[in-house]
């Protein structure tokens, strides 16, 4: 009894070992659409993060002023709304 419970513990061990790394959290999307800039914020050599609530680069620039930052334009901006056109029948 006492082997086959150490192993039953050791390949729950094995188990839980593989499992538990992989289970990290998805990166969520990084850009805001709704805005034309965003403002690259660097933690570290290789570590950054974008804020993107930005409607223009020299109100990103304020932000970045002193920071290790950087304004980029945001390649996923969709534009203002587009204004329906109301068609008239004739």
């Amino acid at each position: 009894m006492k082997t086959s419970s150490l192993l039953a513990a050791i390949a729950a061990a094995a188990i839980l070992g593989s499992v538990i790394p992989s289970a990290t959290p998805a990166r969520a999307q990084t850009y805001d659409p709704r805005y034309p800039v965003c403002l690259q914020i660097y933690q570290g050599f290789a570590d950054y993060y974008f804020e993107c609530g930005y409607t223009s680069i020299p109100q990103c620039q304020m932000s970045a002023s002193g920071r290790a930052a950087q304004c980029v334009i945001n390649p996923y901006y969709k534009g203002p709304k587009a204004k329906r056109s109301k068609q008239r029948v004739q």
